[in-house]
């Protein structure tokens, strides 16, 4: 048996204590063996967390990695334009090879800030699973359908392809991968649709995502044709049948809040998007008090414009209290434990805590630095003082993705300098 003892650090545990102690993790099985008093623990490879304090490995829980590529190219505009007139633009001209690209770029950047976890939504599937697996990080994946603006034929076959998908990679990457049934959104996708494909997803026992409740424009739709708010009108067709969560949940109400409780649907909270979009706020506070299970995603990176999810912490902590007009609301516990604990819990996997039997998913971030000190909370200091760049080592399933900065999976400058020139051809071609 090969273990890997993770040594000299403080250890962030899930009650949200902090203890000196040292973490052994086994490489065969990928799970925590033990957590114990400094000095009683060996193993065959050490990583040094002195000055440092090991965490679980952060869990993005909606982000669409490959739009790394977008960054930058359409800001300060309201979502349904800069959809419509920039993003859907230029992702029709994109090819599988730009997506393995924009994918790698992206699962790098989340290694170096302490991400071993994605829920990823967009197409080109198998390159991101490709990805992923080279990564050695853990995502729960799908194909994204939308019908929209196709004919019969058109729409059929994009959600033909999410079935498929969904079947043909779940438990791929050595079980890393799960993966989701994804109609996009209840205003993208047909409610003739939703009606013959969900119950077909739900045979086949799979979870369920999709974006709802993200602006007042996807409530208004549904709340003029159908006569009830979005998540009666999806629970009524079957969404909320199965294992689901959704993203955003921007704009719901009490009774959409005691539903999605009723019916244990989860939501990935992206505040950062949801402010750039002037999306709105969402009622975190109300959600979590209801016992609606809430994890954090940062969205695409063209909607971000990062995926460090230490500033997605410090963004929901901060838009959560102005949204519950509550200094304490969405306490600095609350949104460590919405990133780690509760993102785990929303993909299904056995991560997000330091425990034994957990899996090996870690981050070690170092504290010696002027933004950290002085000490005097740590749990405060994850949610509005540590940044990505503070990450000193990525671990997941008990392998090493970074060591002291160094990205060990991947060639980061050969990724960098690819993605870059997969960038400028894509935009060349959509302007043609």
């Amino acid at each position: 048996m090969s273990e890997l003892l993770v040594t000299g650090g403080q250890v962030l545990r899930p009650d949200m204590t902090i203890e000196r102690a040292d973490v052994l993790v086994s490489q065969d099985s990928g799970d925590i063996v033990a957590v114990d008093e400094p000095g009683t623990l060996g193993g065959d490879d050490e990583l040094d967390a002195s000055d440092g304090l090991v965490i679980p490995g952060l869990v993005n829980a909606h982000t669409h990695v490959a739009m790394t590529l977008l960054r930058g190219l359409a800001d300060d505009k309201p979502l349904d334009a800069w959809l419509q007139e920039d993003i859907w633009p230029v992702e029709a001209e994109l090819a599988a090879e730009d997506i393995r690209a924009g994918a790698e770029l992206g699962l790098v950047e989340m290694i170096r800030s302490g991400t071993t976890a994605l829920s990823d939504m967009y197409f080109e599937v198998e390159e991101i699973a490709d990805a992923v697996d080279q990564a050695g990080m853990r995502a729960v994946l799908g194909f994204t359908a939308v019908t929209v603006g196709k004919d019969d034929e058109a729409a059929r076959s994009d959600l033909r392809e999410s079935l498929d998908v969904a079947r043909k990679l779940d438990g791929a990457a050595d079980g890393r991968v799960r993966t989701t049934f994804q109609p996009h959104s209840l205003t993208t996708v047909g409610e003739e649709y939703l009606s013959e494909f969900v119950p077909k997803a739900l045979d086949d026992d799979l979870s369920i995502h999709l974006h709802a409740n993200e602006t007042r424009d996807e409530v208004t739709p549904i709340v003029d044709e159908h006569g009830q708010r979005p998540l009666a009108y999806a629970d009524d067709i079957g969404l909320l049948d199965g294992d689901t969560y959704v993203a955003h949940g921007v704009h719901v109400d009490d009774s959409e809040i005691d539903l999605l409780a009723e019916t244990g649907t989860g939501v990935a909270h992206c505040p950062a998007s949801n402010m750039k979009l002037a999306s709105g706020m969402a009622p975190v506070q109300d959600l979590l008090d209801a016992g609606v299970t809430v994890g954090i995603g940062t969205d695409g990176a063209a909607s971000n414009n990062d995926l460090d999810m230490f500033d997605e912490m410090r963004d929901a902590a901060m838009i959560g209290k102005l949204a519950a007009d509550d200094a304490s609301a969405v306490d600095a516990s609350t949104v460590v434990e919405m990133a780690t604990a509760n993102g785990a819990a929303l993909l299904g996997f056995d991560s997000g805590r330091i425990e034994t039997g957990a899996n090996a998913d870690l981050a070690v971030i170092d504290l010696d630095a002027p933004h950290l000190t002085p000490a005097h909370d740590l749990v405060s200091h994850l949610a509005y003082a540590v940044h990505g760049s503070d990450v000193r080592h990525t671990v997941c399933d008990g392998e090493v993705l970074m060591r002291d900065r160094t990205v060990e999976v991947f060639d980061e400058q050969a990724v960098r300098e690819r993605a870059s020139d997969h960038a400028a051809a894509l935009v060349e071609r959509a302007g043609d």
